[in-house]
């Protein structure tokens, strides 16, 4: 006799979205994340800014010149965009949809702008706020990433300390202090929001419980 009871399955991959200030640890944290659950994908967005060293396009951004990108706003092909230090961000609509339809979760890794636009198009969408535990250490991060010169470091800190007001925006938030301890935090939202209710198809699990019941 088997051991295996009815299969659970999901209804629909569930659409998580990472925001936070630039430096803030964001890209490492969802990298790492992905890499450490199963089932989660993350969706690598469209951008019109250059490589930064180490970037590989495909992983990091697929880069793109601006004409290009606009052509893909005119053809609706963004589930959300917008412009970020001059340069246009976008989220690719098409895979995300066919992973969620395919029950597979969704990583998000997008600007405050962005995330706005999702909640609008998504209202089951899970957000999550990823803060700094002080604009000091912020700066700390962006100098040592060695990717901006300092007037750039500068700007990305006044723009920082207008962002941090949007975590009231989001379901979680995550203060990156120490990083293992956030990433496992991370895995507890993902795992807790699994669980949901309404996010599970139990029907043949609770036609199985009511069997087993009758056969009593």
């Amino acid at each position: 006799m088997s051991s295996e009871g009815p299969a659970v399955s999901r209804r629909q991959g569930t659409l998580f979205v990472v925001s936070a200030p630039s430096g803030a640890g964001k890209t490492s944290l969802c990298r790492t994340l992905v890499t450490a659950i199963p089932g989660l994908r993350h969706s690598v967005s469209y951008t019109t800014r250059a490589a930064r060293p180490a970037e590989v396009a495909g992983r990091d951004y697929h880069f793109v010149e601006e004409a290009a990108f606009r052509v893909m706003i005119k053809d609706g092909e963004f589930l959300e965009w917008a412009e970020v230090y001059g340069n246009l961000y976008g989220t690719p609509r098409t895979p995300v949809r066919q992973w969620r339809e395919q029950g597979i979760d969704v990583l998000l890794d997008i600007d405050a702008q962005g995330a706005s636009q999702i909640r609008r198009q998504e209202p089951d969408a899970v957000s999550i706020y990823i803060l700094p535990p002080s604009l000091e250490i912020l700066r700390r991060r962006l100098e040592d990433r060695r990717a901006d010169p300092p007037d750039e470091i500068a700007k990305r800190l006044r723009k920082a300390r207008d962002e941090v007001k949007h975590y009231r925006d989001y379901t979680y938030v995550v203060i990156n202090d120490d990083f293992q301890s956030s990433v496992r935090q991370l895995e507890c939202i993902v795992v807790a929001e699994r669980c949901r209710t309404v996010t599970l198809d139990l029907s043949s699990l609770e036609q199985a419980l009511l069997e087993t019941r009758e056969e009593r």
